[in-house]
C-alpha cells in the first residue's frame, strides 16, 4: 500500500472512530448516563448547529452524499436533535415561566386577588354557626363584628384555605420553590416530588397530600414566614429545632396543623376585635399564625417536648391561642424586637442542633386535624 493510500486510509479509521464515539456517546447521554458530552476535533458538539451535524461528519469521514445516509444514521441524527428540546421532568417546575426567581408574599397573595376563585368561595363559612345559649352568649359576651369593610378580606383568606397545590401553575410551583430555598439554603429548583420534601416535614414526597384542613393559605404562611427577613430567622430557628435529635419533628406539617388554628380562630371572630384595630385582616391572621408558632417552638423547647407529646401540645396551643390572641401577638412583638436588636434567641440553643443530626422520617405525628375541636359553640370545620 502505497504512503499516501496508508495515510488515506488511517484518517478513515480515525473518522469512523470519531463518528462511532459520538454513536456511543450519544446513547449513553440518552440513557442517563453521567459522561460529558463529547466533542469533534476540540469543538464540543452541543456548540454546532444541530440540524445536519451528523450527515456531515459522515460525510467528511466517509465521502457519502447528503442523500446516501443510512436510516440507522438519520435515525441517530433525530435522536441528537431531540436533545435540544427535552424538557424537564414531569413535577419539576424547573420550566416554568421564570425558573429559579423567588417570589414574594405580596406577589403571591395578588396572584391569588387576580384569580377567579368562585368556586372555591361558595364553599366557605364567614363564621361558625351558633344556636341556643351559646348563639345569644355569643350576641351579649362575644367580640364585635367584624367591619363591613374587611368582609372581603377575610373571605379571600377562607377561600385560599380551600385552594390545592395546583401543579400546572408555575406561580404555586414558584411558590413551593421559594419555601425550599428559604428553609434550606439551596440555590437550585427542586422536583414536585421526592424525598426533599420530608426533609423539610412533610410526611411524604408529594407536599399536595398534607394540606388538609388549610389548603394552600398553609403555604402562603410558610411563604410569609420565610420571606420577611425578621421572621424569616424564627423559621429558620424553629427549623433547626425540628431536627434536633431527640425533639425532632415535622416542621411544614406542624406549620399546616397551625394555619389551621388560624383558620378556627379567624371563623370563631378570635381575631374580630384586632382586625377591626387595625382594619386589616391578612397582616393579622399571618402575624397570629407566626405567633403560634413561636409559642409552640418555646414550648416544645423549654418542656422538652417529643413528637410523642405533638397532639397534646397542639390541642392546648388551640384553646391557649384561641382565648388570648392579643397576648400571643405582644409576645410576637417582643421576639422580633429582640432579634432586631440583634439579641439572644427567646428560644435557646440545646445540644444537637444542626442540619446534620438525625431525622426520622417514620414519625407518627398527631395533627390538629385529627383532634376534635375545642370550642363552646361547636365550631364546624372549613
Amino acid at each position: 500500500m502505497s504512503e499516501d493510500a496508508c495515510s488515506l486510509h488511517n484518517e478513515k479509521e480515525w473518522e469512523d472512530g470519531q463518528v462511532e464515539r459520538v454513536a456511543v456517546e450519544g446513547a449513553s447521554l440518552r440513557d442517563g448516563g453521567s459522561h460529558a458530552l463529547p466533542t469533534f476535533r476540540g469543538i464540543p458538539l452541543s456548540e454546532l448547529k444541530y440540524h445536519g451535524v451528523l450527515q456531515a461528519l459522515t460525510a467528511e469521514a466517509i465521502g457519502w452524499q447528503p442523500g446516501a445516509v443510512s436510516a440507522e444514521v438519520l435515525r441517530a441524527q433525530e435522536e441528537w436533535e431531540a436533545v435540544d428540546s427535552i424538557q424537564p421532568a414531569t413535577g419539576s417546575w424547573a420550566g416554568s415561566e421564570q425558573p429559579g426567581q423567588l417570589i414574594s408574599f405580596s406577589e403571591a397573595l395578588q396572584h391569588f386577588q387576580t384569580t377567579d376563585l368562585s368556586s372555591f368561595k361558595e364553599r366557605i363559612q364567614p363564621t361558625v354557626r351558633r344556636s341556643g345559649l351559646a348563639a345569644l352568649r355569643h350576641l351579649l359576651f362575644g367580640p364585635p363584628k367584624l367591619h363591613r369593610g374587611l368582609h372581603e378580606e377575610r373571605d379571600l383568606v377562607l377561600t385560599i384555605a380551600q385552594c390545592g397545590l395546583d401543579s400546572q401553575d408555575p406561580v404555586h410551583g414558584r411558590i413551593l420553590q421559594t419555601i425550599y430555598k428559604k428553609l434550606t439554603g439551596s440555590k437550585l429548583d427542586c422536583a414536585l416530588h421526592g424525598d426533599h420534601w420530608e426533609d423539610l416535614g412533610f410526611q411524604g414526597s408529594n407536599p399536595a397530600t398534607d394540606l388538609r384542613g388549610a389548603g394552600f393559605l398553609a403555604l402562603l404562611h410558610l411563604l410569609y414566614l420565610v420571606m420577611d427577613s425578621q421572621t424569616l430567622l424564627m423559621a429558620q430557628e424553629i427549623f433547626r429545632l425540628s431536627h434536633h435529635h431527640a425533639q425532632q419533628f415535622p416542621f411544614c406539617l406542624m406549620s399546616v396543623n397551625i394555619t389551621r388554628i388560624a383558620i378556627q380562630a379567624l371563623r370563631e371572630e378570635c381575631l374580630t376585635r384586632e382586625c377591626n384595630r387595625q382594619q386589616k385582616v391578612i397582616p393579622v391572621v399571618n402575624s397570629f399564625y407566626a405567633a403560634t408558632f413561636l409559642r409552640l417552638a418555646h414550648i416544645w423547647r423549654s418542656q422538652q417536648k417529643t413528637i410523642s407529646d405533638s397532639g397534646f401540645v397542639l390541642k392546648d396551643l388551640e384553646v391557649l391561642a384561641k382565648k388570648s390572641p392579643r397576648r400571643l401577638l405582644k409576645t410576637l412583638e417582643i421576639y422580633l424586637a429582640g432579634t432586631s436588636k440583634g439579641q439572644a434567641s427567646l428560644l435557646g440553643a440545646p445540644k444537637g442542633y444542626g442540619p446534620h443530626a438525625p431525622h426520622s422520617k417514620e414519625l407518627t405525628f398527631t395533627g390538629v386535624c385529627d383532634l376534635p375541636l375545642h370550642s363552646s359553640e361547636d365550631a364546624q370545620p372549613i
